[in-house]
């Protein structure tokens, strides 16, 4: 029972590092590269990939969004004249 044990601890640990170093793994290491264009070119393409990467994307606005704001004009529009009434005349 133990070695079962044993056996899944060491394969979910090896699994976590597998997983867990793939990204790093993929990235360029530019500072090993001798040439210094071809270093600055490396650094140049991990800088925009890195500014892809941050920018939002716009979101986008749908018919529900916009179906929900006309509501919302709508029963700002109702309170108004409900509150307009007079209620003790």
């Amino acid at each position: 029972m133990n070695t079962a044990r044993t056996r899944r601890t060491i394969f979910a640990l090896t699994m976590t590092l597998m997983l867990g170093s793939a990204p790093a793994a993929a990235v360029e290491q530019c500072r090993f590269i001798q040439a210094k264009t071809e270093r600055e070119a490396c650094y140049q393409r991990q800088e925009a990939d890195l500014a892809a990467k941050r920018k939002l994307a716009e979101p986008r606005r749908d018919a529900t969004m916009e179906a929900l704001e006309q509501m919302k004009l709508e029963d700002q529009s109702l309170d108004r004249q409900i509150h307009g009434i007079c209620r003790g005349c």
